[in-house]
C-alpha cells in the first residue's frame, strides 16, 4: 500500500487567494487545480493520455459508485485506481455521501451510517463512516473523504429545515470523528467536509469543530444546490476563516468557470465538476467570450475554430461547422473533441490563475474574465450529477 505522503505549501498570495504546491505519493499539483471527474475511473470518452496533454493534474473518483461496480476488492487486486485505470498521477475520491443521500427514496439515514438500496442488484447495503475509509484505502487513492450527510434544499418557508440542517450537520461531524479514527498507518491522506447549509454562523461552527479534529485538509460540501453565488462566496469566506491555512482547501462539485474565480479569491485551492464534460457532450462548449452552443444553426458552414484564443487540439484541428456536423449527426467524436476543449479551457483557466496569483495580478484577471464572460455563462448551470 502506498504510504502516506501529503505535504502543501503555499507559494504566493493575493489577497485571500494563493497558489501553492501539493505534494502527493503519485506526484506534485500545482495549485489552485482543477480535477476532472472520473467517477468510475474514467473521465468518459478522454484517455489518460489525452487528460495529461490537456493539462489534467489530479482526477476524481466516486467511492459509491466503485464500491457498487465493479467493487474495490477487484480494483485492489489490479493495484488499485492507478494500476487498473493507467492514470499514474494522483487520484481523490469523494466518500459518495452526495450520491447516496440524494437517493431519497431508497436511503435510510441513522447514526450508524447509510443504508441504501442498490440501483445495480437492488440488494439493501450498509455504508458506514468506517467503511468508507475502509473503500477509499482499498482502492488506493491519494487523497480520500470523510462520510458526510449531504442534505438537498427543502421546499421555501419550511419551518424544520434549520432543525434538519444543523442535525445533519453535527452527525457529520460525529462520522468525521469516527472516519479518522478509523484510517490506518499507510492509507490515503484524509480530507474533513464543513456542511451547515447556507446558515453562515453553523458553517463556521462546524468549520471549527472540523479543523480541531485535525485533518490533512477540509472541503466545503453541500453547495452548488440553489444558493447565489454571492451567498456562496460569503459561506465559503466565513467557513475559510476557521480552518487553518496550511491546509489545502477543496470546493466540491462547484462550477462554472466564475465560481471557480470566486471561490480562488476566497481562499479555495481544488475543485471539481462535470460541467466541462457533460456541456461539451450536448454541444455547449466554454470560450473566451462565454458558452458556444455548437448545435445552434448559424454555426452549420462557420469555419471559425470554437475559440480562436484557445491551445487545445480540437480548436487547432477542427472547425465549428465540422464540430456541429459530428454532433448533430450523433457522432462520438464530436462529444470527445467538444469535452476536450473544455477540459482544457477549464485547466488553462486555473493555469492563468496560478500566474496572476503569483504576479500579484489575480482581482484584475477575475474582473476581465467576468467582464467577457459572465453574460453567456450565467446560462450554463452548475451541476452536481455523476458524469
Amino acid at each position: 500500500m502506498t504510504p502516506l505522503t501529503l505535504n502543501f505549501e503555499i507559494a504566493a498570495r493575493d489577497g485571500d487567494a494563493r497558489c501553492g504546491r501539493l505534494t502527493t505519493a503519485h506526484g506534485v499539483v500545482e495549485t489552485p487545480a482543477f480535477m476532472p471527474v472520473a467517477t468510475y475511473g474514467a473521465v468518459r470518452g478522454i484517455t489518460p493520455e489525452e487528460l495529461r496533454g490537456v493539462g489534467a493534474q489530479i482526477l476524481l473518483a466516486n467511492t459509491y459508485h466503485l464500491h457498487e461496480r465493479p467493487g474495490e476488492e477487484l480494483i485492489q487486486r489490479r493495484g488499485g485506481l492507478h494500476g487498473f485505470t493507467g492514470w499514474q498521477g494522483p487520484w481523490l475520491s469523494d466518500s459518495g455521501g452526495y450520491q447516496i443521500t440524494s437517493l431519497s427514496n431508497r436511503v435510510e439515514i441513522e447514526e450508524q451510517g447509510v443504508t441504501f438500496q442498490s440501483p445495480i442488484d437492488g440488494r439493501r447495503r450498509l455504508l458506514t463512516p468506517e467503511k468508507t475509509v475502509e473503500i477509499q484505502a482499498a482502492l488506493g487513492v491519494d487523497i480520500a473523504m470523510v462520510l458526510d450527510e449531504c442534505l438537498p434544499p427543502g421546499p421555501k418557508g419550511d419551518p424544520d429545515a434549520g432543525g434538519r440542517i444543523r442535525a445533519a450537520t453535527e452527525r457529520t461531524l460525529r462520522w468525521a470523528e469516527r472516519c479518522l479514527a478509523a484510517r490506518r498507518e499507510g492509507g490515503p491522506a484524509l480530507f474533513g467536509i464543513v456542511q451547515g447549509g447556507t446558515d453562515n454562523a453553523l458553517r463556521r461552527q462546524c468549520a471549527r469543530a472540523t479543523a480541531d479534529l485535525g485533518f490533512d485538509g477540509y472541503a466545503h460540501g453541500g453547495l452548488g444546490l440553489g444558493e447565489d453565488a454571492q451567498a456562496r462566496v460569503e459561506l465559503v469566506s466565513a467557513a475559510n476563516a476557521e480552518l487553518p491555512h496550511q491546509h489545502p482547501r477543496y470546493l466540491m462539485g462547484i462550477g462554472r468557470p466564475l465560481d471557480l474565480l470566486d471561490a480562488i479569491s476566497a481562499g479555495v485551492d481544488l475543485f471539481d465538476c462535470v460541467l466541462p464534460t457533460r456541456n461539451g457532450r450536448h454541444g455547449l462548449l466554454f470560450t473566451s467570450t462565454g458558452v458556444l452552443r455548437l448545435r445552434n444553426a448559424r454555426h452549420r458552414e462557420d469555419d471559425t475554430p470554437p475559440d480562436p484564443h484557445c491551445d487545445c487540439s480540437t480548436c487547432a484541428n477542427f472547425s465549428r461547422a465540422y464540430l456541429r456536423h459530428l454532433l448533430v449527426g450523433g457522432e462520438m467524436l464530436g462529444a470527445r473533441l467538444a469535452s476536450l476543449h473544455n477540459l482544457r479551457f477549464y485547466l488553462h483557466l486555473l493555469e492563468e490563475s496560478r500566474k496572476r496569483i503569483a504576479q500579484g495580478t489575480f482581482e484584475s484577471f477575475r474582473r476581465e474574465v467576468r467582464a467577457a464572460t459572465e453574460d453567456s455563462q450565467s446560462m450554463a448551470p452548475p451541476m452536481r450529477e455523476a458524469d
